[in-house]
C-alpha cells in the first residue's frame, strides 16, 4: 500500500488483532503509583494486575501526548508513505490538537504527502470496531480517500453503552458530585452512559442494581439493531469476567445469532471508569443521543 493506516491505544484494540493485521499504534501514557507507563495493549502491565492495583488503592493518572511525540511517530512514516490516522474523539481530550499541529508541520516538510486525520467521535472499542471495518477496506486495496470517507460517513454508527460498578471513579473524574456519589452508593444506583453524537460521554439513565443496568445495555443493543453479518458485538469489562459472561447470556436470550467477543477495558479508559465497568459495543443504526 502507498499509505499507512494508524490508530492509538485509547481504541483498546485487542493486541492479537494488532499483531494479526500489523496495525501501527500510538501508545498513550498513564501513571500508576508515580511510575509512568504506556498503554501497550496489556503487554507491559496486564489488565487484571492493573485493576487489582486500583482496587488496592492505586490512583492512575492519564495525560496527553505532546506535538513532539506525535512528530516522532509520524515523521518516519511520512518520509516513505502517506498516512491515515484514526483518532479518538476530540471532545474527550485536547490530544487531537497536538496531532493537527504535528500534521501541519510535517506537511510543510513533506508537501508531496497526504496525511488525513479522522476524528471518530468515539473512544475505546466502538472506535476499534469502526476502524477494523476501515482497515478491511485498506487491506482490500481501497485508497486513503475512500477509507477516510467511509469512516467519516459511518462513525456515528459505532456505539458504546457503559455501566460502572463503583461511582467513586466517576466522582474522582468530576463526572458526578461527591454528594451524588454518596447517595448513589447507598441506593445501589448504576448509571448507564453512552458515546453521544457530538463525541462526548452522556449520562443516559440511572437504575437501581447491577442486573437492571445489564438489562438496559441489552435493550440499547437491540434498539440500535447490530448487523450480525457486519461486525461482532464486543463486551468490554474492567476485570469483571463473570459479569461479562452474564451479559453475553442476556444478549443471546434476545438474539442467539449475534457473534460476541469479550475483551478488556484498557488502562487509560479504565482510569476514569474503574474496576467492574461493563460495556456493550457494536456497529448499528446511527446514534440518536
Amino acid at each position: 500500500m502507498d499509505y499507512v493506516f494508524m490508530m492509538d491505544s485509547d481504541s483498546d484494540l485487542p493486541y492479537d488483532l494488532k499483531i494479526k493485521y500489523d496495525i501501527p499504534v500510538v501508545y498513550m501514557p498513564y501513571a500508576l503509583d508515580g511510575k509512568e507507563y504506556f498503554d501497550d495493549l496489556g503487554q507491559t502491565l496486564d489488565h487484571k494486575s492493573y485493576y487489582d492495583r486500583m482496587r488496592a488503592g492505586a490512583t492512575p493518572v492519564t495525560s496527553a501526548l505532546n506535538e513532539d511525540v506525535y512528530m516522532d511517530y509520524f515523521e518516519p512514516i511520512l518520509k516513505e508513505k502517506d498516512l491515515l490516522f484514526v483518532a479518538f474523539s476530540s471532545k474527550m481530550s485536547s490530544t487531537i490538537q497536538a496531532i493537527y499541529s504535528a500534521r501541519s508541520k510535517l506537511l510543510k516538510k513533506y508537501p508531496q504527502r497526504k496525511f488525513i486525520v479522522v476524528d471518530t467521535l468515539s473512544i475505546s472499542m466502538p472506535l476499534t470496531l469502526l476502524a477494523l471495518k476501515g482497515h478491511e477496506m485498506y487491506r482490500n486495496g481501497a485508497s486513503i480517500e475512500e477509507v477516510a470517507d467511509w469512516l467519516e460517513a459511518n462513525k456515528l454508527r459505532c456505539h458504546g453503552w457503559f455501566t460502572v460498578d463503583d461511582l467513586k471513579y466517576l466522582k474522582r473524574g468530576g463526572r458526578i458530585s461527591p454528594t451524588a456519589a454518596a447517595f448513589g452508593a447507598m441506593l445501589d444506583i448504576k448509571p448507564v452512559i453512552c458515546e453521544a453524537r457530538d463525541g462526548t460521554l452522556q449520562n443516559v439513565e440511572k437504575v437501581r442494581g447491577r442486573k437492571k443496568a445489564l438489562n438496559l445495555l441489552v435493550d440499547k443493543l437491540m434498539e440500535y439493531e447490530p448487523d450480525p453479518g457486519e461486525s461482532p458485538v464486543v463486551i468490554l469489562h474492567a476485570d469483571a469476567p463473570e459479569d461479562a459472561e452474564e451479559l453475553k447470556a442476556l444478549i443471546h436470550e434476545k438474539d442467539s445469532a449475534l457473534q460476541i467477543r469479550i475483551a478488556p477495558v484498557g488502562p487509560v479508559i479504565g482510569a476514569h471508569c474503574g474496576p467492574g465497568t461493563l460495556a456493550v459495543c457494536f456497529l448499528g443504526k446511527e446514534r440518536t443521543i
